[in-house]
């Protein structure tokens, strides 16, 4: 089927959508409701599975140059030690592509760079989808989605996680690897950028709401002493990026109706703790696409669309939210030392076995097709 599509939504997921519908020969419109479109934010691991449905969107000539492959990575508690250690190359070993790191901006300029200006409108701010004249309306408008509510006026909205997140890129000064540091309510991460940066975050379990005046100062502050490299990257860095973090704690029964297609956190916002947030969004936009291509109605599209992406999504967002409880979120000492020897003597191979099943998806092909106007 070919049809007109408008995106709500000019972030990863919608950007991926718009590229993907336009392959499969939509005509494609991407509504954004901030004054323009920017390219911002700090890091993101792409992890195999989105890695191989942005090559199915045509970008992996270009992307490649902009990725940084994770060669090894590990645990460590707040006094450096190794929980334990991995060789990253694993992944690739066993699922053809490396785990690997990315600047968010990076990744949202490849992505407009792969749309034609004439279908990005900012400023546009979307009420209803009964007001947008669209044979498909994307709805990818964030964990606040205003067309979520829509199709489900009564589902619960999104939930504090318990968790506050502070983030930031900055120069590299030496040989920076994937690291993750561990203590009570607390995760420190490391991922290497290209072109010399470093993405770093801090995960504190806080209460909601949480204000800090001097975001640099109170990291500084709370980390002295910890032997991790995340309090020199922030000594070094100059934007500090701080938020609480939410999630679609009560799935959604269905990610469609009528001919709108919830996407991305609009339709499962997740918490972090395993990497694919940005990753599943990819996911469904290449799902929706391929399944616009092969099906001949819009309700056909939309039943396919909904079938493969809500059990994988969902799963996923209750493994992320475990893994947060049993990581970052852990406070209790005795709990936290349970839990770091367990991991010392879990053997490699099966720590990283979870990573690996959930990052072993084969995107549909989309099919090159050039995008036209509806036929009459």
């Amino acid at each position: 089927m070919r049809g007109t599509a408008l995106v709500a939504g000019g972030g990863i997921g919608g950007l991926s959508a718009a590229i993907g519908l336009r392959k499969a020969g939509w005509e494609v419109r991407v509504l954004e409701r901030a004054p323009e479109f920017t390219a911002v934010g700090a890091g993101i691991s792409l992890w195999p599975n989105a890695l191989r449905a942005l090559t199915e969107l045509g970008l992996g000539p270009r992307l490649d140059p902009l990725l940084t492959p994770q060669t090894s990575g590990g645990l460590l508690d707040q006094d450096g030690r190794w929980l334990t250690r991995w060789d990253a190359a694993v992944f690739e070993r066993a699922l053809g592509r490396p785990l690997v790191g990315i600047h968010r901006a990076h990744l949202l300029e490849l992505l407009l760079d792969a749309l034609p200006d004439d279908c990005l409108e900012p400023g546009t701010t979307v009420g209803s989808a009964a007001e947008l004249d669209a044979d498909l309306v994307v709805g990818a408008d964030g964990i606040h989605s205003r067309l979520r509510a829509e199709l489900h006026p009564g589902h619960p909205q999104p939930v504090y996680t318990g968790t506050t997140a502070f983030r930031g890129v900055t120069a590299r000064t030496d040989d920076v690897k994937l690291g993750v540091t561990m203590g009570p309510g607390v995760e420190l991460g490391v991922v290497p950028l290209a072109g010399g940066d470093v993405y770093w975050y801090a995960a504190v379990s806080a209460p909601e709401g949480s204000t800090v005046d001097d975001p640099k100062a109170y990291l500084l502050d709370r980390f002295t002493g910890w032997r991790s490299k995340v309090p020199d990257l922030v000594a070094r860095t100059e934007t500090v990026l701080h938020h609480d973090i939410h999630w679609l704690a009560e799935p959604l029964p269905c990610y469609v109706g009528g001919n709108v297609a919830l996407l991305g956190d609009a339709a499962h916002a997740m918490p972090p703790f395993l990497g694919q947030g940005g990753c599943q969004s990819i996911e469904d936009a290449v799902v929706l696409a391929a399944a616009a291509a092969r099906h001949d109605s819009v309700a056909a599209v939309l039943a396919h669309y909904d079938r493969e992406r809500r059990p994988r999504s969902q799963r996923i967002a209750r493994n992320s939210a475990r893994m947060g409880r049993f990581g970052q979120q852990l406070e209790h000492p005795l709990a936290v030392r349970a839990r770091n020897t367990l991991v010392r003597l879990l053997p490699v191979s099966l720590s990283v076995r979870g990573s690996i099943r959930m990052s072993d998806w084969t995107p549909p092909r989309i099919g090159a097709q050039s995008p036209t106007s509806p036929a009459s």
